[in-house]
C-alpha cells in the first residue's frame, strides 16, 4: 500500500561510508571558501555603487543626450553643492564685503572642491544675497567621487564655524541631497542585514521550538548571501553591472528570504523521512529527492522573472534583474547542497529538544470508503480542510470578494514619482536648507535647467526661455571662469550649438518644475533639434521610463510564469488559475498599500518604480508558494485523487507555507529601517502582499478553486482522466 509519497520506504539506499564522510565535508568546506571569500566584500560594496539617478537612464533619453552635450561644453564633472545662510536680520554690505566674502574663501579651500580656474582665487560663486537681505548663497562645484559624503560634512563643518552670530547655514543642492541619500543608505551593510537575521532567527526557534537547526538554515542563508555578494560586487567592479543603494538592500533580503523558504521546504521533507526511516543519510537523500523538483522550480520561476527586468529601459531596473537573479542561483545551491550536508552530519540532532522518532506520526493513508485526504493530519489544517471539502465555492467566492475589495485601493495610488527632498525620511540638512532657499532666491538656483540649440537659434531659443512662466532667468554658458568688468563674454559654441542654462523659480524636483520641463520641449522646437536636459528633465524622464516599464515587462512575466507551471503541472487549467490568483493578490496587496500610504503613513506619493518592482517580488515569490502547494497536490493526487489530493497536499504543506510566508515578511519588513522612501515602501507592499497572500490565497482561494473545479484542473494531462475512486483502488491494490 503506498504511503502518499513517490518513494517507499526502504527503497532509498544508505550511501557508502566514505561518501557519506567525503561528500558532505567537501560541501562544508567549499560553502565556506566562499563565505570566506565574499564576507569581507560586504564592506566595499558602497565603492562600486552608485545612487546617481542620472547613471540608470537609457541612452536614448534626452536627458541622457542632454549630458553627453554638457560634456563637451566643459571638462567639469563637479557637482553643485548650495551653501545657504539665513541670517535674523538684515545682512549688511559691509558683512557681505568680509564676513561672507571670506566664508566663500575657506569653503573653496576644502579638499574635494573644484579648483579655480585659471586666473581665479576660488571656484565658489558667492556670496549672492537674496532680495530681501537677510539671506545669501554660495553655489560650491564639488568633483564626483566615492568621498562626496565627506567632502559635503567639511562643507557644513567650515559654513557652521564661519557664519556669523545670529546667523545659520545650510549645505543643500544636489550635492548635499545626494550626501545625505548616501548617508540614509549606510545602514544596508550592517543594520539591514542584523535585523533581518535576527528576525528569521526569533521565528525559525518558534517553528522549529528546536536550538540547532535555526542556526543551520540562517547560516545557510548567510553563506547564500556572501557568495552572492562576491559575484555582485566583482560584476560591478568589472562593469557588467550598475549596483545602486537601493539593489543592494533588495539582495541582502531576498537571498535571506528565499534561501529559508527553499530551506523550510528541504526540512519538513526531512522530518517526514526520519519519522519513516532510521537512517539519516536515508532520510535526507529521500527529502532531497522529494523538494528538488519544486525547490528547483520555484528558484527557476524568481531567476527568470527577474531577469525579465532586462528588457527594462531603465538601468535601474535592467540592472536589478541580475544582481537579484544571482541571489536566487546561490539561494538554490545553498538549499540544495549546504543544507544537505548539514542536515545530514547532525541528523537528528539538528532537531533538539524533539527529535523526530520512526513511526512518530501517523504518515499512512487509512483505508475505506470515507477517505478524504486528512487522515493523520489534525489542528488548524484539518479544520481548514474541512472546511474547503464541505464548501469549496462559498469559500473561494469569499475569498475573491474580499480580495477584491483590497484591490479597489488602486484606484488611489499615486506612484508618479516624489520629489528628492521627501525621498530620505529621517531627518536631513539638505532637504531643510532647500526651503531655506525656496524662501529667499529661486528655488530653482544650483539646478538649472540645461538647453542645448543649435547655435543659429541661440538667441531666438534663449528669448523663448526667458519668457516661458516658471524659468526666473535664462543665459548662455559662457565658460567656467568668471566675466571681467565691463565685458560682456561670448555663449561657448561646440560643434554649432550653445549651451543656455534657466533657473526655474520653482523647486527642481517639483512637478511645477516637471511641468515647466514639459512645456519647453513642447514650444522651443518642433523637430527635436533643442534639447532640454537637467537635474528636472532626468527626474522626468525617468518616471516617465518607470511608467512604460511597467506596462511592458508585466505581460512578459506572466508570459513566462505561466510557460513554467505549464511545464511543472503538465496542465493548463492550473497554471492559468494560479497565475489569475497571484494577479489579484498583487493587485489587493497594491490597493490596501496605497490606502496605507495616503491615509496612515501620509507619503507624498511613492517612485514610478514602486509597482514594478512590487509585482516582480510578489508575483514571482507568490508563484514560489503555489508550487510548494501544488506539485505536492499533485503528487498526492497521484495516489489518491484530485479532491482527497488537494487536501492533503493543503494538511502537509500549510505549516511550511505559512511559515515561510511569515519569513519573507519579516525579513522584505526589515527594509524599513533604512530611511529611504521607495525601500519603506517596498518593504510593506511585499510584507503584506505575502502574508495576504500566504493566509488567504494559498490557504483558502486556490485550494477552494482546485477542489470546486476538481480534476479537470489537471486539463489535458493524463491525471485528468483518472476518476478519483480509480486512484484510491489503486492505493488499496
Amino acid at each position: 500500500m503506498s504511503n502518499g509519497q513517490a518513494d517507499e520506504p526502504g527503497t532509498t539506499r544508505q550511501p557508502a561510508r566514505w561518501l557519506r564522510i567525503v561528500v558532505p565535508t567537501a560541501l562544508v568546506l567549499i560553502w565556506l571558501a566562499l563565505a570566506g571569500l565574499g564576507g569581507p566584500t560586504f564592506g566595499k560594496l558602497s565603492g562600486v555603487s552608485s545612487n546617481d539617478q542620472a547613471t540608470f537612464l537609457p541612452a536614448s533619453a534626452e536627458s541622457t543626450e542632454v549630458q553627453d552635450w554638457q560634456k563637451r561644453f566643459t571638462d567639469s564633472g563637479a557637482i553643485p553643492a548650495i551653501v545657504v545662510v539665513e541670517a535674523d536680520g538684515t545682512i549688511q554690505k559691509s558683512e557681505l564685503a568680509t564676513t561672507y566674502a571670506e566664508l566663500g574663501r575657506k569653503l573653496g579651500e576644502v579638499d574635494g572642491v573644484q579648483a579655480p580656474p585659471e586666473g581665479q582665487s576660488t571656484s565658489v560663486a558667492g556670496p549672492i544675497p537674496s532680495a530681501d537681505g537677510k539671506a545669501v548663497e554660495y553655489i560650491v562645484p564639488v568633483e564626483q567621487s566615492d568621498e562626496l559624503k565627506t567632502v559635503v560634512a567639511d562643507l557644513r563643518s567650515v559654513a557652521d564655524e564661519g557664519v556669523p552670530e545670529g546667523a545659520k547655514a545650510w549645505v543643500t543642492g544636489p550635492a548635499g541631497l545626494t550626501a545625505d541619500l548616501v548617508a540614509a543608505f549606510g545602514g544596508i551593510d550592517g543594520i539591514l542585514l542584523l535585523v533581518a537575521v535576527a528576525a528569521v532567527f526569533v521565528i525559525l526557534l518558534l517553528v522549529y521550538r528546536a536550538l540547532l537547526l535555526p542556526f543551520l538554515v540562517l547560516f545557510t542563508s548567510i553563506f547564500a548571501l556572501c557568495a552572492a555578494i562576491l559575484v555582485v560586487y566583482l560584476f560591478a567592479l568589472w562593469g557588467w553591472i550598475k549596483l545602486s543603494g537601493q539593489s543592494q538592500g533588495i539582495l541582502s533580503i531576498l537571498v535571506i528570504g528565499a534561501a529559508t523558504d527553499y530551506s523550510l521546504l528541504l526540512v519538513a521533507r526531512y522530518r517526514e523521512a526520519l519519522e519513516r526511516d532510521e537512517s539519516r543519510w536515508v532520510a535526507i537523500l529521500r527529502a532531497w529527492k522529494a523538494a528538488f523538483e519544486p525547490i528547483v522550480a520555484s528558484g527557476a520561476t524568481v531567476i527568470l522573472a527577474l531577469l525579465c527586468l532586462l528588457f527594462s529601459d531603465l538601468n535601474s531596473n535592467k540592472s536589478l534583474g541580475p544582481i537579484a537573479a544571482i541571489g536566487i542561483v546561490f539561494s538554490l545551491f545553498a538549499a540544495l547542497t549546504l543544507l544537505p550536508a548539514l542536515l545530514a552530519i547532525f541528523g537528528r540532532a539538528s532537531f533538539w529538544p524533539f527529535r523526530p522518532v520512526v513511526g512518530g506520526r501517523r504518515h499512512t493513508h487509512e483505508e475505506g470508503a470515507t477517505l478524504t485526504g486528512l487522515e493523520g493530519v489534525s489542528g488548524l489544517w484539518r479544520r481548514v480542510g474541512g472546511l474547503i471539502a464541505r464548501r469549496p465555492r462559498v469559500t473561494w467566492i469569499v475569498s475573491f470578494v474580499l480580495l477584491a475589495a483590497c484591490a479597489l485601493g488602486l484606484t488611489q495610488l499615486k506612484a508618479n514619482g516624489v520629489q528628492q527632498t521627501d525621498v530620505v525620511l529621517s531627518q536631513s540638512d539638505a532637504v531643510d536648507g532647500q526651503a531655506v532657499v525656496a524662501k529667499h532666491f529661486d528655488a530653482g538656483s544650483g539646478s538649472p535647467v540645461l538647453i542645448v540649440a543649435p547655435q543659429s537659434d541661440g538667441d531666438a531659443v534663449l528669448a523663448a526661455a526667458e519668457k516661458t512662466d516658471g524659468i526666473a532667468s535664462a543665459t548662455f554658458y559662457t565658460g567656467e571662469g568668471r566675466p571681467q568688468p565691463g565685458v560682456q563674454p561670448e555663449p561657448v559654441a561646440k560643434d554649432g550649438h550653445v549651451l543656455i542654462q534657466a533657473t526655474l523659480a520653482s523647486e527642481p524636483d517639483s512637478a511645477e518644475a516637471e511641468a515647466v520641463v514639459k512645456k519647453l520641449r513642447t514650444s522651443l522646437s518642433d523637430d527635436g533639434s533643442v534639447l532640454v536636459g537637467g537635474v528636472t528633465a532626468i527626474a522626468l524622464d525617468t518616471n516617465e521610463t518607470a511608467q512604460s516599464d511597467l506596462l511592458k515587462i508585466i505581460p512578459i512575466v506572466l508570459g513566462v510564469i505561466l510557460l513554467i507551471l505549464m511545464l511543472l503541472l503538465r496542465s493548463i487549467v492550473a497554471p492559468v488559475l494560479l497565475i489569475g490568483s497571484v494577479v489579484l493578490s498583487y493587485a489587493a496587496a497594491l490597493g490596501v498599500s496605497a490606502l496605507v500610504f495616503n491615509n496612515v503613513f501620509r507619503f507624498p506619493g511613492a517612485d514610478a518604480a514602486v509597482p514594478l518592482f512590487g509585482f516582480v517580488f510578489l508575483v514571482a515569490l507568490g508563484v514560489d508558494y503555489n508550487i510548494f502547494l501544488m506539485t505536492r497536490v499533485r503528487e498526492e493526487s497521484l495516489h489518491l485523487g484530485t479532491r482527497p489530493g488537494i487536501l492533503r497536499g493543503l494538511g502537509l504543506t500549510g505549516s511550511v507555507i505559512t511559515s515561510a510566508g511569515v519569513v519573507l515578511a519579516a525579513t522584505f519588513a526589515a527594509l524599513a529601517v533604512i530611511p529611504i522612501l521607495f525601500l519603506v515602501q517596498i518593504a510593506f507592499i511585499v510584507a503584506f502582499g505575502v502574508l495576504l497572500d500566504t493566509v488567504v490565497v494559498r490557504s483558502l482561494l486556490v485550494p477552494a478553486v482546485s477542489y470546486d473545479i476538481g480534476r479537470a484542473i489537471w486539463w489535458p494531462s493524463k491525471l485528468w482522466h483518472k476518476k478519483d475512486h480509480e486512484a484510491r483502488a489503486e492505493l488499496s491494490s
